[in-house]
């Protein structure tokens, strides 16, 4: 079984991959997207509440620079959406534990 840590960056680079080819109709991921996921997945790791991390939306410590909160922002807005589509288990998931975990 993954981590919490684990599944939250698999789930960040499912939607920063659809935003890609889907939004920016890119066929490979471009430079923008891989620094993102890689900053996203750095951010995560080094995330102070460990497996006790609540979703980053309510969370009460934003590690993102300004920058790339307003990136990451527009590719949840595109995205999230359409992980139920795309990448349904990880959707629900993420929606569980947004909504229901403590």
């Amino acid at each position: 079984m993954s981590s919490r840590i684990e599944e939250e960056q698999q789930t960040v680079r499912q939607m920063i991959r659809l935003y890609c080819r889907r939004k920016e109709k890119n066929k490979s991921l471009c430079a923008a997207c891989r620094e993102l996921e890689e900053y996203a997945c750095k951010r995560l790791s080094h995330c102070p509440f460990g497996e006790e991390k609540p979703t980053c939306r309510l969370c009460t410590v934003h590690c993102y620079k300004p920058q790339m909160k307003e990136r990451m922002k527009e590719v949840m807005r595109y995205a999230g959406p359409r992980m139920l589509l795309y990448h349904p288990i990880a959707a629900v998931r993420h929606l569980w534990r947004e909504y229901f975990s403590k």
